[in-house]
């Protein structure tokens, strides 16, 4: 289902871009959010309460320890598919566009093809990963469901990690979700956001392909000067 809605929104945003595309996309989720305060079958402004039972039926474990299992299954199937989409043909066509669109629509990618399949593949992936998460949290509301947090770490996890790789995403939401839970225990969950955003500039700044980017700068850089130092030794 969250596929399909992502092929929808795809559908209707992929054809504009720059901040055009930004509005629509903030206008949809908008639109979304509207959708559920007034849908009473999923309790509407109120939100609704998840009972989760003590155990699950098959492990026998405590359900928090299963819903983890889960999760972490999850997280794998998603690396695996990414892995898998960076090293086939698909992967090499998202590569073109994301260098430049322009060239790869002339050189004959079908561009608007591919985003709409990117938006499919990451629809149902964050679909996937939401599932779960409110026998986690035990009760939902409109509020917290469409909260900017969630849009906010989306975007910063792979701007911190890179993306130019599969292995980026997963560097970045490591050590953002692993800080933000350190703050929410120390100093409190309200900083979150401050600390995102202050992440997201610095990175833009600094390194602006994330770590993996400036990883590779960095070797590139010791590689040429022993480049440098051979050269100097042979003269």
């Amino acid at each position: 289902m969250s596929g399909l809605v992502g092929l929808g929104m795809g559908y209707l945003t992929l054809r504009l871009r720059g901040a055009f595309f930004s509005i629509a996309t903030l206008a949809l989720a908008v639109v979304l959010q509207t959708l559920v305060v007034n849908w009473n079958y999923v309790g509407g402004s109120r939100g609704a309460y998840v009972i989760r039972p003590a155990e699950d039926p098959v492990l026998h474990l405590p359900y928090i320890q299963y819903l983890f299992l889960v999760m972490l299954v999850l997280a794998l199937v998603a690396i695996v598919i990414a892995r898998t989409i960076e090293h086939s043909k698909l992967g090499y066509g998202f590569a073109t566009i994301r260098d430049d669109e322009l060239a790869a629509e002339a050189s004959g990618v079908p561009t608007l093809k591919l985003k709409l399949i990117a938006t499919v593949i990451s629809g149902a992936l964050m679909g996937m990963a939401g599932a779960p998460f409110p026998y986690y949290i035990g009760y939902l509301q409109p509020t917290s469901a469409f909260a900017l947090e969630y849009a906010v770490n989306s975007i910063a996890m792979p701007m911190i990690g890179g993306t130019t790789t599969w292995i980026g995403p997963l560097i970045g939401a490591i050590l953002l979700g692993s800080l933000q839970q350190i703050t929410t225990v120390t100093i409190s969950s309200a900083v979150n956001l401050l600390i995102v955003g202050v992440l997201l500039v610095a990175f833009v700044i600094i390194a602006p392909n994330g770590l993996v980017g400036l990883w590779h700068r960095c070797f590139e850089a010791i590689e040429h000067g022993r480049k440098l130092a051979r050269s100097g030794k042979s003269a």
